[in-house]
């Protein structure tokens, strides 16, 4: 662990402040003790919800690798990753993630991520938003044909 890179990482949540069209947090991605990817969340600015500062830089960290496999780098974020990062941290397979506040601070501010671990658990019939299982052969299909595949790239 470097803390300059957990300070670089609070440094882009305090930038994100500065934005005034985000929420306080930032993510940086190192590889070989280099930052390759710097930013943060920007969610409001891309009325996109899914561009949380970790999602952000781990597409930009892909595109600056050329690679959707960052399982050689390091995330630094400037707060525990919510559910959804937390998905996409494990696709990206990093070998580590550092964190400085944690869900209780960020609940403590008004971003309280703790409805959706409530919701996982729950059945799909008893979400807050229903999930429907539609039986289509022509979706079975298409699995059918990613198995078959025989020069498919794997990830």
């Amino acid at each position: 662990m470097d803390l300059r890179f957990m300070q670089a990482a609070v440094d882009q949540s305090m930038l994100a402040l500065d934005s005034d069209d985000s929420g306080p947090f930032g993510a940086v991605v190192v590889l070989d003790g280099t930052v390759i990817a710097a930013g943060y969340n920007t969610v409001v600015h891309d009325s996109d919800p899914t561009a949380h500062a970790e999602v952000n830089m781990i597409r930009l960290a892909g595109q600056v690798l050329g690679t959707f496999d960052l399982s050689q780098c390091e995330l630094y974020t400037s707060c525990e990753p919510c559910p959804m990062c937390l998905g996409a941290i494990y696709w990206a397979r990093f070998k580590h993630v550092y964190y400085a506040n944690d869900r209780q601070d960020a609940a403590n501010i008004g971003f309280d991520d703790n409805f959706i671990y409530t919701e996982l658990e729950l059945p799909m019939g008893e979400r807050r938003i229903p999930f429907t299982k539609v039986e289509l052969d022509s979706a079975r299909g298409a699995f059918e044909s990613w198995a078959a595949k025989a020069d498919k790239k794997e990830y």
